[in-house]
């Protein structure tokens, strides 16, 4: 069995903290995952590209969200700079949320 420390303060931090290095580990061991690639370069730069796309898209998701939050406050305030500012942080939400099909449509 492991030495303790003797104060009850530190013993308290001493098990909180096996019971944080637990938890990580177990964390580590459960939610680990396979790295599945491929035999073709070609399909590990597609997926790459997939998945940074998707990122950009996620964050176009969020600007967009943001900019209808800042629309709808205006209204309520009846700040016009503050809606003008919101159409956009919309437009550019919408732009970095179609940045694939866009430059697809671009390259063709």
């Amino acid at each position: 069995m492991s030495k303790l420390p003797k104060h009850p303060h530190d013993r308290a931090r001493a098990r909180r903290l096996v019971k944080a290095w637990t938890g990580l580990a177990l964390a580590a061991c459960v939610l680990t995952a396979p790295a599945l690639a491929a035999d073709d370069p070609l399909t590990i730069v597609s997926n790459l590209s997939d998945f940074i796309f998707s990122c950009i898209r996620a964050i176009g998701v969020i600007i967009l969200g943001w900019g209808v939050v800042q629309v709808g406050l205006s209204f309520q305030s009846h700040d016009p700079s503050q809606r003008a500012n919101g159409m956009l942080t919309i437009a550019g939400g919408i732009v970095i949320t179609f940045t694939k099909e866009i430059l697809t449509l671009i390259t063709g």
